[in-house]
């Protein structure tokens, strides 16, 4: 073999080598991309489980909200149902109500606007305190978590928003000793109602703590049933110690505001 054709040939050989180590390099930086990839998406999957597990996970610790009464109460004022009259001074009035309870739905529905207006007049201010007795008779414990989920509503929603959707859940309320609706529903009430950023607070019942030690303030308060009226510190009693009327209420609204 001549000299020309040996150069050519060792050449061509370098040319092959240097392409194999071009190929090679390139396909280490596409393995590296990949690999990259791989695990940005695997520990971004393994944030988003873990987010979800902890926006799901149920809390157990008692959790106050913020703007709650110190009797583990929520309150609407004439200001939150948009009064103009801010130099009134309202009188109190005391619900003590369990979502799960059928007769403080009926209290709302034949009473709940009446009062509404009265708030709106300037005349009242009313004072919610959420308990949890029927739980013991519902499957998922509805009484605590729909209790939670209204006062996530005033958390994140503000008053307003609490009010409609303390409404709204009682105008779904399921039947006393059955499994209520489950927080994805809750929180679909909420979302309706336009309350946003809730879903941790909904998912974990953040507030069920906070309104199962409202049972041991309303047992210590001789609190023995729902509903449960108290004008301006004073319970309101009706026939036989039952639910008072709208009257017997007003009347004590009325003697209240002349004391």
């Amino acid at each position: 073999m001549s000299n020309d054709r040996q150069q050519r040939a060792a050449r061509a050989e370098q040319m092959r080598k240097d392409r194999e180590k071009a190929e090679k390099r390139q396909r280490n930086v596409i393995t590296s991309i990949i690999v990259v990839v791989v695990i940005a998406l695997v520990g971004g999957a393994g944030y988003a489980i873990q987010k979800t597990v902890a926006d799901n996970k149920a809390e157990n610790k008692v959790v106050t909200p913020k703007g709650a009464t110190k009797d583990y109460g929520i309150l609407y004022t004439p200001e939150d149902a948009g009064s103009t009259k801010k130099d009134a001074d309202p009188v109190r009035v005391t619900l003590y109500e369990d979502l799960q309870c059928p007769v403080c739905k009926a209290f709302e529905q034949a009473y709940g606007p009446v009062l509404e207006q009265m708030v709106r007049s300037g005349e009242i201010e009313v004072e919610y305190r959420f308990l949890s007795f029927l739980d013991r008779t519902s499957p998922n414990e509805y009484s605590s978590r729909a209790g939670s989920a209204v006062v996530c509503a005033f958390t994140e929603g503000g008053p307003a928003k609490f009010k409609q959707v303390h409404d709204a859940l009682y105008q779904n309320q399921p039947e006393e000793g059955t499994a209520g609706p489950d927080n994805k529903e809750l929180l679909a009430t909420l979302e309706s109602a336009k309350v946003t950023g809730a879903t941790a607070c909904v998912n974990q019942a953040r507030y069920a703590p906070w309104v199962k030690k409202a049972d041991e303030a309303a047992r210590d308060a001789k609190v023995t049933g729902t509903p449960t009226v108290e004008v301006a510190g004073e319970k309101v009693e009706g026939a036989q110690g039952g639910v008072p009327t709208m009257d017997q209420i007003q009347k004590a609204i009325a003697a209240a505001k002349k004391s």
